[in-house]
């Protein structure tokens, strides 16, 4: 679900703070030729984010041509764990530029080496495999094919479903749309594949019954027994959200996939690299996965994804039969190593995990001033959420969401679109950099955004009363 933004100009407050600049209309008149041509020549599906015409990105911030400033809580889609532009990753990126290496297919190189030896170093015990791709959904669709493939080799033909949970999101291709739990992503897919199974997610508030029982219930309902499961996919968290799901439920999923030799994958695409305060965000969890799919905050740039796993798994397809046309591209391997090594060595984690009780806080205020309208927040570490409903209800309202988010880009505060099963969620996501002050601050202007937007729509309310 989702609507655009106005590119119209329109004169808003100046705003000058020591994390926020707005001096002109929004979005620039002078920009808007740009915003034109891109509705020209792009397919409509690209419409959906605030217009703002990116000139440089820095650290926590982003920065238009015309002296605005926005303080950055998308990280280009959780993707800048080590913030924009970060010196180490730009020098790195020019330096394997200088080499003149920039492409190899998956002849060996000297950068995939290190960049495979770094992450498996970085995964638990016993999953040391690694393999080098370019997008989470092709992480993810590579993590289902090996499901598979282990499930036939382990169990034949009769062993390949494939669970996943309602609401979540695993990417945009044939594969991942099916194991996502969005109906209105895949209806286009018209013939699913039946062992594709969408199970509920306990998350407590939109599927109150957190029961590990509700995922037996539902597979068998489909028609398939514990046998017939080959693998289980699960974001660690659901992006719509964030929603966890309880521990004792993800305990006794693992427990259930070890006893039946089902391959447990936990989708990591925006939840790794420190983003929840922990390295890997399964560790909340205190389990281990057969499989990692990871992407997006691996280099804090440039596109890289993997896959991480048990080598009886990662190597069931032999030579030349499981590779990508840019794998281990060597200078997305360079960004990725060097932002890497800044989350570790700087330990943005710890940061991350620092600043969670000041988001929490800061969410629930919000909430407090509005309990009708705000019907759920969350956050772990440096991601969080504000879901919206109808007034009293659990109704999602996706145009308060956007209201809220418009607001806040008129305001120097920079999200993405919605997110959620209906465009329900103001996500949350600033560089794991951001210091104390800085998130204040961006909870301040989401709190005045909010109190604003809601404000709005009881005085619409009124006046469409007769």
């Amino acid at each position: 679900m989702g609507k655009e933004f106005s590119i119209v100009p329109r004169e808003v407050p100046p705003v000058e703070s020591k994390y926020r600049r707005i001096r002109t209309p929004l979005p620039h008149p002078d920009s808007v030729s740009t915003l034109a041509r891109l509705r020209q020549f792009e397919p409509q599906s690209m419409r959906g984010q605030p217009p703002l015409v990116w000139d440089r990105a820095e650290d926590i911030f982003v920065y238009d041509k015309y002296g605005n400033r926005w303080l950055d809580w998308s990280s280009g889609v959780l993707v800048t764990n080590a913030g924009h532009a970060d010196p180490d990753v730009c020098q790195a990126i020019v330096d394997q530029v200088n080499s003149r290496l920039l492409h190899n297919y998956c002849f060996p190189s000297e950068e995939r080496a290190a960049l495979a030896e770094c992450l498996a170093g970085l995964a638990p015990d016993g999953l040391k495999k690694v393999f080098l791709l370019t997008t989470g959904s092709e992480a993810t669709e590579c993590a289902i094919k090996l499901a598979r493939a282990h499930g036939i080799r382990t169990g034949g033909n009769g062993k390949i479903g494939i669970v996943s949970f309602e609401r979540g999101f695993h990417g945009r291709t044939l594969g991942a749309q099916q194991a996502g739990g969005m109906q209105g992503q895949k209806n286009w897919i018209v013939n699913l594949d039946p062992a594709f199974i969408n199970v509920p997610f306990p998350d407590g508030y939109w599927q109150e019954d957190t029961r590990f029982e509700t995922l037996l219930d539902r597979i068998r309902a489909q028609g398939f027994e514990s046998s017939n499961i080959a693998g289980v996919l699960m974001e660690t968290y659901q992006g719509v959200g964030p929603d966890f799901a309880p521990v004792e439920y993800v305990h006794k999923m693992a427990e259930w996939c070890k006893q039946h030799g089902i391959v447990l994958i936990f989708d990591e695409v925006q939840a790794g690299f420190g983003r929840t305060g922990k390295f890997w965000a399964f560790e909340h969890y205190g389990v281990t996965p057969d499989l990692i799919c990871c992407g997006k905050g691996i280099s804090s740039s440039l596109p890289l994804s993997a896959v991480l796993g048990r080598e009886s798994i990662m190597d069931l397809f032999g030579p030349g039969s499981m590779t990508s046309t840019h794998t281990g591209n060597p200078v997305c391997c360079a960004a990725a190593l060097a932002s890497v090594r800044k989350i570790v060595g700087r330990n943005l984690t710890a940061n991350a995990a620092a600043l969670e009780p000041v988001l929490i806080e800061g969410l629930k205020a919000i909430q407090s001033r509005h309990p009708t309208v705000v019907g759920r927040v969350t956050a772990k570490g440096l991601v969080g959420g504000l879901q919206t409903v109808k007034p009293g209800t659990k109704e999602p309202d996706h145009d308060l969401a956007q209201s809220i988010i418009e607001r806040c880009f008129h305001k120097g505060l920079l999200f993405f679109a919605p997110v959620g099963a209906w465009g329900q969620t103001v996500k949350i996501a600033p560089p794991l950099t951001i210091p104390r002050d800085a998130l204040e601050e961006g909870l301040e202007v989401l709190s005045e955004a909010t109190d604003e937007a809601v404000a709005a729509v009881h005085d619409q309310t009124l006046v469409t009363i007769p």
